[in-house]
């Protein structure tokens, strides 16, 4: 899943802000609604970051309608999602969502190779979007919803909401199934085409569905975290207990100190 690479400071001092009072006033609101507007690009991507997930599969398929040339679309797609990474390397930007896309480009690539049908360049990333769905579901139905583990330390908060923040719990449980139905509306779509459609038409349906269940799922998710109760810092309170056991120790090398004097 793509991920945003807007900075990470201002989030964090928003976080701050939103982590020091427990009833925060209309502008405490607005603030936590930016905290989670910036976790949310943190953990999905932005435009790059859709830019990259489009792009390679969008040139496979023009190239195959063009010449039903399954090696030239196939490098194609491979050797855009190359220059997408290395343009970050050289930019020094996050990478870790581009090398998965090389990761997932490369999988489709070698095994429609390896069949040679043009269509099972799409299958591995359809299995993966299925099995996400279902990860999204069941881990909801666990009690420990997904989208709460990969946003969690985003937040700063890891996995204090799961006994600690009944409120926000609930928030990533609806989120997490928001996401797991949207994905498998998308698998009941695109399966049925592998079986029944041409490469082409599969193809272009795949790239019409990456970008909209996508925004709907992030908009979703917006809308039930902005509502629900602020992340607790658990990073912020490790550093104060650190802090405090740090003061008390020195207070008591005073007090030794001391007494010895006398």
């Amino acid at each position: 899943m793509p991920s945003y690479d807007r900075p990470n400071t201002d989030m964090d001092a928003a976080a701050g802000n939103q982590a020091s009072s427990s009833s925060p006033p209309a502008e405490g609101t607005h603030d936590g609604r930016q905290v989670t507007e910036a976790a949310l690009f943190e953990a999905f991507g932005g435009i790059r970051g859709m830019v990259e997930t489009v792009v390679p599969g969008l040139l496979f398929v023009a190239i195959y309608t063009v010449n039903k040339d399954l090696h030239t679309s196939a490098i194609a797609a491979l050797a855009v999602s190359l220059v997408l990474t290395a343009a970050r390397l050289v930019r020094k930007d996050t990478v870790k969502h581009a090398f998965s896309g090389i990761f997932g480009v490369a999988f489709g690539v070698v095994f429609a190779m390896m069949t040679g049908n043009a269509k099972d360049f799409y299958l591995p990333g359809m299995v993966y979007t299925l099995g996400l769905a279902l990860a999204y579901i069941l881990t909801t139905v666990a009690g420990i919803p997904l989208i709460g583990l990969i946003l969690g330390p985003v937040f700063k908060e890891n996995l204090s909401w799961r006994t600690r923040n009944p409120g926000r719990k609930k928030a990533y449980a609806k989120a997490s199934w928001a996401w797991g139905l949207i994905l498998l509306a998308k698998s009941a779509i695109l399966f049925p085409l592998y079986w029944w459609a041409d490469t082409t038409h599969l193809g272009w349906v795949l790239v019409g569905l990456k970008i909209p269940p996508f925004l709907l799922a992030v908009y979703l998710t917006y809308v039930f975290l902005s509502k629900a109760p602020a992340p607790i810092d658990v990073f912020a309170e490790m550093e104060a207990k650190e802090k405090a056991e740090e003061e008390a120790k020195r207070q008591r090398a005073a007090e030794r100190e001391a007494a010895e004097r006398h």
